[in-house]
């Protein structure tokens, strides 16, 4: 199956995917992937998943069409690898706050000599159809997620590291390392000023920018300024919000009247 974010990054246009938090059943992810995101991001950090649970996740983003990414739970190579082997095709690292954080990363997804990928591949040889560790290592998208102040200052510097694929923007995290209210709408003058400087480092070095949102109208005004990849919300977020606004709407109707 080709690799359709970086298909989408190919054509010049914008990635979109989904979030997903909750485990198994694959169900679910089979559900989100039937949308047609461009990817589809496994969160191994917040979210709720351990590997027995990951593989058959993996495998219904991949069955529907859409390209399975992890969100590892740190940036530490023996995590990144044995999901790479599971088959995931790409990686977002949380917390990587300068170039040398950010090299470890690109090296943990690599083979050598670009990297250090203890060579295993399982899964991923079966998922791509080969066990070339060159073929391997080209297939796999590292992204590293600025989202401290620490990361904000260094970000010229994480965008020129070698192996690196693109930054992806923690926007809740930032803002609060900003001394701000978490959030993912990017409003605030100091959160949209750093939200901007990562974008514009990745431009200046011709990596992908990405972007976490909840909204599609915060989507669309992230594609606009020029992200590469743009998360358009997330499953346990989508779930509570239509359940809510099916109860208000039964409620309402159901309301009793008044004479």
């Amino acid at each position: 199956m080709a690799n359709s974010l970086r298909q989408a990054w190919s054509e010049g246009r914008p990635a979109f995917g989904m979030w997903i938090m909750m485990p198994g059943p694959a169900f679910g992810v089979e559900l989100v992937s039937a949308a047609r995101p461009d990817y589809v991001c496994i969160d191994c950090q917040h979210g709720l998943a351990d590997l027995g649970a990951l593989v058959p996740m993996l495998a219904a983003a991949e069955a529907a069409g859409s390209t399975p990414l992890v969100r590892v739970p740190r940036n530490d190579p023996a995590d990144i690898g044995r999901v790479l082997d599971a088959g995931a095709r790409g990686i977002v690292v949380p917390l990587v706050n300068d170039a040398s954080e950010a090299a470890r990363a690109a090296r943990a997804c690599r083979y050598p000599p670009e990297g250090d990928r203890s060579y295993g591949p399982a899964r991923a040889s079966v998922v791509l159809g080969t066990t070339d560790p060159r073929a391997l290592s080209r297939e796999v998208v590292c992204l590293v997620m600025v989202e401290k102040r620490e990361g904000l200052e260094n970000v010229e510097e994480i965008a020129a590291t070698d192996g690196v694929d693109g930054i992806y923007v923690g926007p809740a995290d930032l803002a609060l390392s900003l001394g701000l209210a978490p959030t993912l709408d990017v409003v605030e003058p100091a959160h949209a000023e750093a939200v901007a400087r990562v974008k514009d480092a990745c431009k200046n070095r011709g990596i992908a920018a990405g972007i976490h949102t909840a909204s599609a109208e915060v989507s669309r005004r992230h594609a606009r300024a020029g992200f590469d990849m743009i998360t358009a919300g997330t499953d346990s977020t989508l779930l509570a919000e239509a359940a809510r606004a099916r109860l208000d709407a039964v409620r309402g109707e159901s309301a009793p009247t008044e004479g």
